[in-house]
């Protein structure tokens, strides 16, 4: 019965937790859109059967200049060339155009995206594809092991949750017609000082992959390689989602014609 109970009280704090990092970080799209009205992506399908035209931006999210970069500027422009393929490869689309989202701010601090909106109109763009990059940290003290034996140095566990949220915005009527987003996470694990690099620091996906391993190509830059790390597993949930998304409203299409 005790075994039960711990088992049972285990249990209960791994899916708090789970639901916990679920929502780590909030969402920020509605700082920057106005999301009053249920999403139509069946809207993409009362087209012309060609590709459609598309913008893309991403608008990295810090509520801060205090705050650490959610993704050096490399790796940003590097996950925006991976959306522009993945965008075009799910749903019927192609992105032509990467605009800057030099200037955009939250409605939190006076800004919203409706420059961005007439810059597309203007540009001949019929859809705007808007993904707000935001990410959350934690870091705590750790006892690492050499080799995975016992012996023992201290160090910092380091996680990171990543959130990209997916808004597709028709610039004609500025309704957003599909929405999306997709999380990710790594983990950390770095000794209080540099000289051990035959085992740290490494990134690794925990829990999903425990035993896949990532290790940076130095020190210092260990932090960002974790955010690299995690936002690659958030885009590949973005993209899926996105995808199913479409593919379900395909099949909704097709069964509404057939009933008919």
């Amino acid at each position: 019965m005790h075994n039960l109970v711990r088992g049972a009280s285990l249990l209960t704090v791994y899916v708090l937790v789970v639901a916990c990092a679920s929502a780590v970080p909030p969402s920020r799209m509605g700082q920057y859109l106005k999301l009053d009205q249920p999403s139509a992506p069946e809207a993409l399908l009362k087209t012309e059967p060609r590709p459609l035209t598309a913008g893309l931006v991403l608008v990295r999210d810090q509520p801060d200049q205090t705050t650490e970069a959610v993704l050096p500027e490399e790796a940003l422009v590097r996950l925006g060339e991976t959306l522009k393929q993945d965008v075009a490869r799910v749903l019927p689309l192609t992105v032509t155009a990467v605009l800057s989202a030099e200037g955009v701010r939250p409605q939190d601090r006076g800004g919203d995206l409706t420059r961005l909106v007439e810059l597309a109109k203007s540009t001949g763009l019929e859809y705007l594809a808007v993904v707000v990059v935001s990410s959350a940290e934690q870091e705590y003290p750790v006892t690492l092991f050499l080799g995975w034996t016992t012996h023992a140095q201290p160090g910092y566990r380091r996680d990171n949750w990543s959130l990209l949220e997916f808004a597709l915005i028709e610039v004609t009527s500025g309704r957003v017609v599909m929405q999306a987003e997709g999380r990710g996470s790594a983990t950390l694990d770095r000794p209080t000082a540099p000289g051990m690099n035959q085992w740290y620091p490494v990134v690794y996906l925990r829990p999903q992959e425990p035993e896949r391993r990532i290790w940076p190509p130095t020190y210092e830059g260990a932090p960002n390689t974790l955010r690299v790390v995690s936002f690659e597993q958030a885009e590949k949930r973005l993209a899926l989602k996105l995808q199913n998304s479409w593919l379900g409203q395909l099949e909704a299409d097709a069964a509404a014609r057939r009933s008919s």
